[in-house]
């Protein structure tokens, strides 16, 4: 951003805060994300603390369906921020602060509260299954969690990831095939449209809010994404983090009680578990893509440190028998995140670093 666009941007915020009853209060940093949303804390004149999300229209961002979806979940007792203020064409957002008990915090520092955290959030999504997801949200439209999406999130890893470690692009025989073995992969899940998929349900995304109760104890960030799709896909997300370790025991644990507070056993079981492993080598070639593009095309190289992890998650999933296929292909043709390859990919974004501006 220019700085005449920042100046014109900060304006923009003032005159919001202003109209939203906060005129005068010294919005301070907080930690954004891989977006080009920002996020900053304030003061309201009645002592609360509030949330500021600037989310520039201009670079791409559109803030109504964090509206419609923070309505909905709101709707149904779960805790999203509520929504003080709004300004859609501006793209600003006042919230409701939900503090700064992150999971991820809350976890690092208090290990032993780990299960109690995991088990409340697995619960939460356990409830979310029985509420089928709506078709229209207020004015917004619901997308679906289809095909399409499923293979453009997938994609990314050939896209992004694989010539970044082997300096050239993948052929588009190697495109072709890969795609035919993704949509076989997900076939039974790309037509579930059973829940609302928050998509990004994780450690760093979740809030501890014990003093309320029941699901209502996770506060809940990062949503606006959210599609109609399979309920296995936000167990992933919040057991397959990409930013931290979770063991194999808190992990079978808690599908374990995903499974028993929605009543699945027997070849139900075995169907969720299946569409479990798919969806996670699915999320997780697509988080391998997104960061290896982040590195990149963004100038953020720091997320490179972050696909080992990701590949360990990807390898456990593609296990499933189901998976073979995938799995081999994957095996041959796209480079484990070893030091040699991270090098390569960290020397990628170094290189599109220099290149001159067009």
């Amino acid at each position: 951003m220019t700085t005449g666009s920042a100046l014109r941007r900060a304006a923009a915020l003032e005159a919001f805060l202003r109209d939203a009853g906060a005129g005068g209060a010294a919005p301070r940093p907080l930690a954004g994300d891989a977006s080009n949303r920002r996020y900053l804390r304030l003061t309201l004149p009645d002592g609360r603390p509030a949330v500021v999300m600037d989310a520039p229209p201009e670079r791409g961002e559109d803030i109504r369906p964090f509206v419609a979806v923070t309505g909905w979940l709101r709707g149904i007792g779960l805790s999203a921020p509520a929504i003080l203020a709004a300004d859609p064409q501006a793209g600003f957002m006042l919230l409701e602060d939900l503090g700064d008990d992150l999971y991820a915090q809350v976890c690092a520092a208090t290990p032993a509260a780990e299960p109690e955290l995991y088990a409340a959030a697995v619960d939460l999504l356990a409830g979310l299954a029985h509420h089928s997801a709506p078709a229209r949200m207020g004015d917004f439209t619901l997308p679906p969690y289809d095909e399409a999406v499923l293979w453009r999130e997938a994609a990314l890893a050939v896209e992004w990831w694989l010539p970044a470690v082997t300096g050239a692009p993948a052929s588009p025989d190697l495109v072709a095939e890969y795609r035919a073995l993704v949509d076989a992969a997900t076939t039974a899940v790309a037509g579930a449209r059973d829940v609302v998929v928050l998509r990004d349900y994780h450690a760093e995304n979740l809030i501890w809010l014990p003093a309320r109760a029941d699901a209502a104890r996770v506060g809940l960030l990062d949503y606006q994404d959210a599609l109609a799709g399979h309920a296995a896909y936000d167990l992933v997300s919040l057991l397959e983090d990409a930013r931290r370790d979770t063991s194999a025991a808190l992990r079978e644990a808690m599908i374990a009680r995903y499974l028993d507070r929605r009543g699945l056993s027997g070849a139900a079981a075995r169907e969720f578990r299946a569409a479990y492993a798919a969806l996670g080598a699915q999320r997780n070639l697509k988080i391998v893509g997104i960061f290896a593009r982040l590195a990149i095309r963004d100038g953020k190289p720091r997320y490179l440190a972050l696909i080992p992890r990701v590949w360990g998650h990807l390898s456990r999933d593609l296990e499933h028998p189901a998976l073979a296929p995938l799995a081999r292909l994957v095996d041959a043709h796209v480079p484990a995140p070893d030091a040699a390859a991270l090098a390569r990919a960290a020397a990628a974004a170094e290189r599109r670093a220099e290149a001159p501006t067009p």
